[in-house]
């Protein structure tokens, strides 16, 4: 029979694969939904649109892939096809492409040059295909779809170089022949693997997860290490978007709030995985581009939240930016984007803790991480300085090659007056955690591992000054 120590024993023994850590260390990257939908502004196609629809006159994927990193984002992922099933490569398996368009006199590929404009900047890439296809006529013809599809993905993961991603979201509806297609999963992961070993399959997949919502809402704990059944792909496309509207990208569910703590841990008999989470927004209401939604860009402060709440919070962070119909990022985008870059680099130039002396109370300090044997002591580090500062926030982080140890932890300051004080109180640490507060002018700063699964390995903290001005443009 499995005890708490036992399952407790199992949880702090899972690790991320290789491709999983290097997933987790780009932190923040872009969705980029282009397509049909762009040319005929709509959110979801109906299928069969005319291709000759599709002819971005002025289509810049080098812009697209400035605008995204200039907002500190580090990949890219591309909707090569969409719902409506018209694909942005030149497809051999159907006609309905960029081949069969006026633009470039229909030799032209946007995977391809999206691509090359990823590499020349320095970011990964990655692929969107969507399994729903509403106008190749084998949807929902079984295994007739599954070769049609696979075909399509191998396509995709042998003609573009490497591929960090592929996103599979798990929208499900009627094809052309009124029939609804059960997905061949396993197989479509079984191609992955085969074609890009060191790519992540998300969301309907078995290495990263949906949040949960596409509004950018994050739980107060993310937890890396899960109940294995949340890989189900079937259980994550029943709770994804069922209908052509964009009130969904809206939606904040209150549910399952609580995947990974102890407590929830030791009431699931499934067994335990890693399985991080993403979190995926659009900079618009919508998808795709939307002239009406041009003065409803989100705001600086509104994304820089987000970015604080998912890569701060164990996460990462996946914002859409959509092209327009001539084929480039619009201004108030890329003002957006430039600006939010700004914050996030002010954030971490904010970092005081390298002016202070460190001591610790358990554990072994070496010149960048904290390791302890675990909890049972309650091991401390202690920041000193020389002068009083004010401070209002610190960012601690776990080594997660190591697993996720840590749910517990206090951190503490100390007042002109010698008193200490509680700042902040955490469960879940993980990859990182940004933990801002009300400013407190001290000489000392404490974090105490208050409970732990097994050894930990944190990164020494950074300790920021002013976070709140940061998050106002300060």
């Amino acid at each position: 029979m499995t005890t708490q120590i036992d399952r407790i024993a199992e949880a702090s023994a899972v690790r991320p694969t290789p491709r999983q850590l290097a997933w987790q260390q780009l932190e923040f990257y872009g969705f980029i939904h282009f397509g049909m939908n762009t040319m005929t502004d709509r959110e979801w196609g109906l299928g069969h649109e005319d291709p000759a629809l599709f002819n971005p006159a002025q289509l810049d994927a080098y812009q697209w892939v400035e605008s995204l990193k200039s907002a500190g984002m580090r990949g890219v992922i591309l909707t090569c096809k969409h719902h409506d099933g018209f694909c942005l490569w030149p497809s051999a398996l159907t006609s309905h492409s960029v081949a069969s368009s006026p633009w470039k006199q229909g030799r032209g590929d946007v995977v391809a040059v999206v691509a090359a404009a990823c590499s020349a900047h320095g970011l990964k890439f990655g692929v969107y295909l969507s399994p729903w296809d509403r106008t190749e006529q084998s949807y929902g013809a079984g295994t007739v779809y599954d070769d049609f599809f696979v075909g399509q993905l191998r396509e995709l993961l042998t003609g573009y170089g490497p591929v960090f991603s592929v996103w599979f979201d798990g929208a499900n509806g009627e094809g052309p022949n009124g029939k609804t297609q059960l997905y061949d999963w396993d197989r479509y992961f079984s191609a992955v693997r085969e074609l890009q070993p060191d790519a992540v399959i998300s969301v309907c997949g078995p290495d990263v997860r949906w949040c949960g919502n596409e509004a950018g809402h994050t739980r107060q704990n993310e937890w890396s290490v899960v109940p294995a059944s949340l890989r189900d792909a079937e259980r994550t496309a029943s709770r994804s978007q069922k209908a052509d509207d964009g009130g969904f990208s809206r939606q904040v569910r209150s549910d399952e709030e609580d995947l990974g703590s102890r407590e929830a841990i030791l009431a699931s008999s499934d067994p335990l995985v890693w399985y991080p989470a993403e979190v995926n927004t659009s900079i618009r209401h919508g998808w795709f581009y939307h002239a009406s939604e041009d003065d409803h860009v989100r705001s600086v402060d509104e994304l820089f939240d987000i970015y604080c709440s998912s890569v701060g919070g164990n996460a990462t962070f996946l914002l859409n930016v959509p092209p327009d119909a001539n084929g480039r990022i619009a201004d108030p985008d890329r003002r957006t984007l430039a600006a939010l870059g700004q914050r996030i680099e002010s954030l971490t130039a904010r970092d005081v803790a390298s002016e202070a002396q460190l001591s610790v109370s358990g554990g072994q300090l070496t010149a960048r991480s904290w390791r302890t044997a675990g909890a049972a002591d309650r091991p401390s580090l202690v920041l000193a300085w020389d002068q009083p500062i004010v401070i209002d926030g610190v960012i601690v982080a776990e080594d997660i090659a190591d697993g996720q140890q840590i749910d517990g932890l206090l951190v503490e300051a100390q007042l002109v007056d010698g008193r200490w004080v509680e700042m902040a109180e955490l469960q879940s640490i993980g990859y990182r955690r940004i933990r801002s507060f009300d400013a407190v002018t001290t000489r000392q700063l404490r974090l105490t591992i208050t409970s732990a699964r097994g050894p930990t390995n944190m990164s020494l903290p950074a300790v920021v000054r002013h976070v709140a001005s940061a998050a106002n443009g300060g």
